[in-house]
C-alpha cells in the first residue's frame, strides 16, 4: 500500500527530512532528474544524532561512500550493509542484524527463530563473569617424563641425545618472570 513512511526519511533531493512530498509523483520525478544530494543526506542524519546506518541494497557501495561524507569520526559511527556481493544473502543479512544488535539497535529475533524450536538463554549480567575450562600452566614440567634429561644450565632446560650420531639437542625457554 502506498502510504507515508513510519520512520523519518532524509530526501536525496534536498538533503533534508522529507515529509508529505514523498507521496507525490512530482517528488519522484525530481528524484530521478535532479542532482542526488547523498552527502547532504548523510550529514543531516549525523546532525540528527544517527550513529548507525543500515544500507538496504545489493552491496556495500553506499556504506563506503557514507563513511567518506561524515563530518565526525567514522570510528564512532557504524555503516552496515545488509547485503554483500560475496557469500549468501542469508548469511550477509544475519551478519548485518547481529552487527545492529551489538550496536544497541532493537532486533526482533523471535521472527527469525519462529518455528525452529530455538529458545532464549540468559547470559551473565557481568561481562567478564565466566568459568575457565583451560588447563592451568604448571610452570616447568618434568622433562624426564618426555624422554629428556634435565639440563644443568640456566638457559638449558632439557637435553636429548640424537640416536646414531652422538649429537645432542639442547632446549630451553627464555621469558620475563613476573615479579622478578
Amino acid at each position: 500500500a502506498f502510504c507515508a513512511p513510519s520512520v523519518p526519511v532524509v530526501s536525496n533531493v534536498s538533503g533534508e527530512l522529507a515529509g508529505a512530498e514523498l507521496l507525490t509523483a512530482d517528488y519522484w520525478v525530481r528524484h530521478i532528474r535532479e542532482t542526488v544530494r547523498f552527502a547532504d543526506g548523510v550529514r543531516r542524519l549525523e546532525e540528527q544524532g544517527v550513529t548507525t546506518f543500515l544500507e538496504v541494497g545489493p552491496g556495500g557501495v553506499l556504506s563506503a561512500m557514507a563513511q567518506d561524507n561524515v563530518t565526525g569520526s567514522p570510528d564512532t559511527l557504524d555503516f552496515v550493509p545488509a547485503l554483500r556481493a560475496e557469500g549468501s544473502e542469508e548469511s550477509a543479512f544475519l551478519s548485518a542484524l547481529a552487527r545492529l544488535h551489538v550496536r544497541g539497535v532493537g532486533v526482533d529475533w523471535s521472527v527469525l527463530f519462529a518455528g525452529s524450536g530455538a529458545r532464549r538463554v540468559e547470559l551473565p549480567t557481568y561481562a567478564f563473569q565466566r568459568e575457565r575450562f583451560w588447563l592451568v600452566s604448571g610452570g616447568v614440567a618434568d622433562v624426564a617424563a618426555a624422554g629428556l634429561v634435565a639440563g644443568d644450565h640456566p638457559f638449558v632446560g632439557a637435553l636429548m641425545a640424537l640416536p646414531g650420531s652422538g649429537g645432542v639437542v639442547a632446549s630451553g625457554r627464555l621469558g620475563v618472570v613476573a615479579g622478578g
